[in-house]
């Protein structure tokens, strides 16, 4: 009796087809973007500078976020995160006293601050300074959220100056800007506000 072959099955065009597999699948995913949170961060500072100039506690927002994710301003009063953005706003437009020079000029009042010019609050909006401290266990959902409102803080008050300066928001103005980079004017304006209000937020290190 004759000894028939075993049946084999064909595996020539499997290569070709786990090819074609991958190239579908690099063509068609799409890769996540890192994002976050843009920062400068500080340089480094020479051993012989001399101490920072002591600031006044009136001067400093306190921005507490612990591990249970609960958010403490001023050490001393617990608030969501719908409440912070008016706070922040608060104390950065107080208006209370005399702010830094400007361009050598000497130090004045802010004349295009509409707060309550409360004396045991910040003095002028380029001396208000938001310390944000957070702890190791808060939540980056959180962390992010409380970031939020404060650059918000800055940008509502931004827009609300240069709405009353040019009749237009610094937020259109930004969007313009990107449109059309080369607008001197449009570039000098958005300089001014950022002037009246410069954000300045502080981070500590996170709390273990």
């Amino acid at each position: 009796m004759a000894k028939r072959d075993a049946p084999e099955i064909n595996a020539g065009s499997m290569a070709d087809i786990a090819f074609l597999l991958l190239i579908f699948f690099l063509v068609t995913t799409t890769m996540d973007v890192d994002t976050g949170i843009s920062r400068k961060l500080p340089e480094k500072q020479p051993e012989d500078m001399p101490d920072p100039p002591k600031l006044k506690e009136k001067n400093v927002f306190v921005v507490t976020v612990n591990r249970n994710n609960d958010i403490l301003v001023e050490g001393e009063t617990f608030m969501t995160i719908d409440q912070i953005r008016e706070e922040a706003k608060k104390f950065i437009d107080n208006g209370g006293g005399l702010g830094n020079p400007i361009d050598g000029a000497e130090p004045a009042e802010c004349d295009w601050c509409e707060g309550s010019k409360d004396p045991a609050s910040s003095d002028h909006p380029n001396k208000a300074i938001i310390s944000l401290e957070s702890d190791r266990g808060t939540s980056y959902g959180t962390y992010i959220s409380v970031q939020n409102e404060l650059v918000g803080a800055y940008t509502d008050l931004r827009n609300r100056l240069s709405e009353k300066m040019y009749g237009v928001s610094y937020t259109q103005m930004l969007k313009d800007q990107s449109n059309n980079p080369n607008n001197e004017t449009l570039k000098e304006r958005i300089k001014i506000i950022k002037g009246k209000y410069p954000q300045i937020i502080s981070e500590a290190e996170p709390t273990k």
